[in-house]
């Protein structure tokens, strides 16, 4: 098995930048820094960070991510993770995409790094849904320098989708779906449109929802949901 692929297995990252691991020379294979395209055979001993790998079984989870956490694996500033709502005895799970602070919702964790990089390639354009509340109100012509594509400092979004669910003189809320992940890209639509947002909650990845999960709460995806994303 090619060294790359083994790192993946074994939960490191994708393979890509797993290559990326070798070159700069921190995987060993037997005591020898491994090169790319270096194969991996029963009784080999791989070391990466000190440790030595073995292929494990997969982990896939879906959270509902409150407010107030950050997805990361760890913060400097030490603040509270999304792995602070996971349980203790989970592999080397991470988080796939992000979700900021002050946003909630979908959040997909996993050991499979080939999957993380699948779902946030650029390329792939997966479908991500939120729901949106902003001040004020809002009509559907209002939404239309959105779904064309707008500048946000530098850079045009892509097209999307968008449609009003309730509105009133208070608030409206708005389902949004995108296919890119730019940094707090939704708030900066709006506030393009000079709205600003006061709830962004992811609901949807392709046709994955957060049904029956409680804000806070995870469970393990099914093999059927795993498929699913592996074909998005």
């Amino acid at each position: 098995m090619r060294i790359n692929k083994y790192l993946a297995l074994c939960g490191v990252a994708s393979r890509r930048e797993c290559d990326k691991l070798i070159s700069e020379g921190k995987v060993t294979i037997n005591g020898k820094k491994a090169q790319l395209g270096s194969d991996v055979g029963t009784g080999d001993i791989v070391i990466y960070e000190g440790r030595e790998l073995k292929i494990c079984k997969h982990e896939y989870y879906i959270l509902n991510k409150p407010k107030g956490y950050i997805c990361s694996v760890k913060d400097d500033k030490g603040r509270k993770t999304v792995l602070d709502l996971m349980p203790q005895n989970t592999g080397r799970i991470y988080p796939v995409g992000r979700l900021d602070y002050d946003s909630e919702g979908l959040l997909i964790l996993t050991t499979d790094g080939e999957l993380a990089q699948h779902l946030t390639h650029p390329s792939n354009q997966i479908p991500k849904t939120y729901l949106v509340k902003i001040e004020g109100t809002l009509t559907e012509a209002g939404l239309n320098p959105i779904r064309s594509g707008i500048d946000i400092g530098g850079y045009v979004t892509k097209k999307c989708k968008a449609h009003i669910v309730e509105t009133n003189k208070e608030y409206t809320k708005i389902h949004i779906t995108i296919t890119e992940g730019k940094n707090r890209e939704i708030r900066r639509m709006f506030e393009a449109i000079g709205k600003t947002v006061t709830l962004l909650k992811r609901i949807k990845v392709g046709e994955l929802t957060l049904r029956g999960l409680d804000r806070g709460s995870y469970r393990k995806l099914s093999q059927e949901e795993i498929a699913y994303l592996m074909m998005l």
